[in-house]
């Protein structure tokens, strides 16, 4: 069964993008890869009980079992040692992942306080967006009383679009809340 957002992908985004840039073929028009959710925990050196928090989080606002990320190297100023978990992510494809952007858009990001809409200076030059969330509260899924500390994330949506202009007109489509 396809997700709502996958259905007006097929119905209406397809041929709107079509016309809007003059590609000949469907295949040519943009479409969303992946979505990486991050949340980086350089203060779980001190308490590693964030790190199995934030994972519980992470799997109530996607669905899905985090991976934990380990450091790389050893950082000395930071009392960090190679290995130590210091962050989680996520990665979502196909129904999730369209079933999280719904969310994200529609519930999520209208949550978030003084909401202006976002920047839509987050784009890499190949189409791709990431933009940060400063509390993971915004979801629905979170219980406010059960949250030991606000923890922030990174949120990446990777196209497949070639040029910024492509994906931001993908995006805008989805709905996405972009800042004037």
């Amino acid at each position: 069964m396809a997700t709502r957002l996958k259905k007006r992908y097929d119905e209406t985004i397809v041929p709107a993008l079509m016309k809007e840039f003059g590609f000949k073929n469907k295949m040519q028009v943009p479409h969303i890869d992946k979505i990486v959710l991050n949340i980086g925990l350089g203060e779980a050196v001190q308490n590693v009980k964030l790190i199995d928090s934030a994972v519980a989080e992470m799997a109530a606002i996607t669905g899905q079992k985090p991976m934990v990320t380990k450091a790389k190297k050893a950082i000395a100023t930071f009392k960090l040692r190679k290995g130590m978990p210091i962050g989680v992510m996520v990665t979502l494809r196909k129904d999730r992942m369209y079933e999280f952007l719904d969310r994200l858009i529609n519930v999520a990001l209208p949550r978030v306080r003084d909401f202006k809409g976002i920047s839509p200076k987050g784009f890499d030059g190949r189409g791709n967006y990431t933009f940060g969330i400063k509390e993971q509260i915004i979801f629905p899924e979170i219980n406010y009383d059960k949250v030991d500390k606000i923890k922030g994330m990174n949120i990446s949506i990777v196209t497949n679009a070639t040029a910024d202009e492509h994906g931001r007109a993908l995006l805008k489509h989805f709905g996405m809340p972009f800042r004037q």
